[in-house]
């Protein structure tokens, strides 16, 4: 082969090195992101209806009006003068109806029929809607590289909460009990919480290939994540105390505000005769301790939000802003739910805000563990 000058100038006739085609990441199965992440949303969209429609079926005393749980025939309303005379029946034997409702009428029992039944309607298409895109993706070989025990954790949990949606009814059918027990109440709707927030996580992840996650974990901010994390837990309890309101309606019970009644701490906030159960059945205590829980909670979020401004990261500021927007929102709603005692449309914005603050909160702490880098030009996505 001919020696070639030194400064002698390469033509287009010479071999170009191949480019690298990506690392090691890139080259494994990246699967369906996109429309695996659309699904997530239609679910997320699912079980937000979801939790607002239970807090209808419990504000409006509605969830022990089917007494059996039939998961499969069970989707088939009465059809006919009999089956709902036969349903009716059936209500007429537990303590709801006998202590609480014993005027109610064929007319007034289908209205709360309809509520329950369209709550576990709900409940079996969100069920449905997983196991379709499920195992849709799986026989397809869409689903990303490690991402198979996610998604099917979620169908596991959906089926728990189906179980214990059910033991939660159960306890209002027998007993001394007119309505669900409020800590079965809490652990129904602490799940849906946990549900909501694994798909939350899952959908802000596929919006980004694992390699680029894998590049921003290294610039996260640990510190404003532990917090954040912190301030996460501390929502989630509040949703559980808020649960425990709901439950014994102890929203209609305490109005005003600063104060309870017109005082700062009520009277009747221990009961010798409930013992433990005060945290449970007394309502005095347990809205006290929603409110005092309420405030911690404000001025924990206003620490995270102030230790938030010292990120390089604009996005993951302006997340930040966005929670604290929706926090400030979320404390609104709660003052004017115990200013008019806790009416339905405003009791079901609360819940609604209590999604949206624990969904933001969620947001902002993902990008504190996976900022979005930024340069000269702008974000780099």
């Amino acid at each position: 082969m001919a020696r070639r000058p030194v400064f002698q100038e390469v033509t287009e006739t010479t071999p170009r090195a191949t480019p690298p085609a990506g690392g090691m990441i890139d080259a494994g199965n990246r699967g369906a992101r996109g429309a695996i992440r659309l699904w997530l949303l239609v679910i997320f969209v699912l079980v937000v209806a979801m939790i607002a429609l239970g807090g209808a079926t419990r504000l409006t005393g509605s969830g022990l009006s089917i007494t059996e749980w039939k998961p499969v025939t069970g989707a088939i309303p009465p059809m006919d003068p009999a089956a709902w005379q036969a349903e009716f029946d059936k209500y007429k034997l537990i303590p709801q109806f006998t202590e609480v409702n014993p005027d109610m009428d064929l007319g007034g029992f289908k209205q709360i029929y309809w509520w329950e039944w369209s709550h576990r309607l709900l409940g079996r298409l969100i069920g449905l809607v997983w196991a379709v895109g499920f195992f849709g993706f799986l026989v397809a070989r869409q689903i990303p590289v490690g991402w198979t025990p996610r998604l099917l954790l979620l169908g596991a949990l959906g089926g728990a909460q189906g179980a214990i949606g059910w033991w939660m009814v159960h306890s209002g059918l027998s007993g001394d009990l007119v309505r669900v027990a409020s800590y079965r109440l809490a652990i129904h709707l602490g799940l849906a919480f946990a549900i909501l927030g694994l798909i939350v996580w899952y959908v802000l992840s596929l919006a980004r290939p694992e390699a680029q996650l894998m590049r921003a974990r290294r610039a996260g901010e640990d510190k404003l994540f532990s917090m954040t994390t912190g301030l996460l837990h501390l929502t989630f309890l509040q949703i559980l105390l808020g649960a425990l309101v709901a439950g014994i309606d102890a929203g209609r019970t305490y109005t005003g505000w600063p104060t309870m009644g017109g005082e700062w701490i009520p009277a009747e906030i221990w009961d010798t005769t409930l013992g433990w159960r005060n945290f449970f059945e007394n309502p005095a205590l347990v809205q006290f301790i929603h409110r005092m829980t309420g405030y911690l909670l404000t001025i924990f979020g206003l620490v995270v939000f102030l230790r938030s401004r010292r990120s390089p990261h604009p996005v993951t500021r302006g997340a930040y802003g966005v929670m604290l927007a929706a926090l400030a929102v979320q404390i609104l709603l709660g003052v004017m739910n115990v200013l008019h005692a806790s009416p339905l449309p405003l009791a079901l914005a609360h819940q609604l805000g209590a999604v949206a603050l624990f969904t933001m909160i969620l947001r902002a702490r993902h990008h504190a563990r996976y900022p979005y880098e930024t340069s000269v030009r702008g974000t780099v996505r």
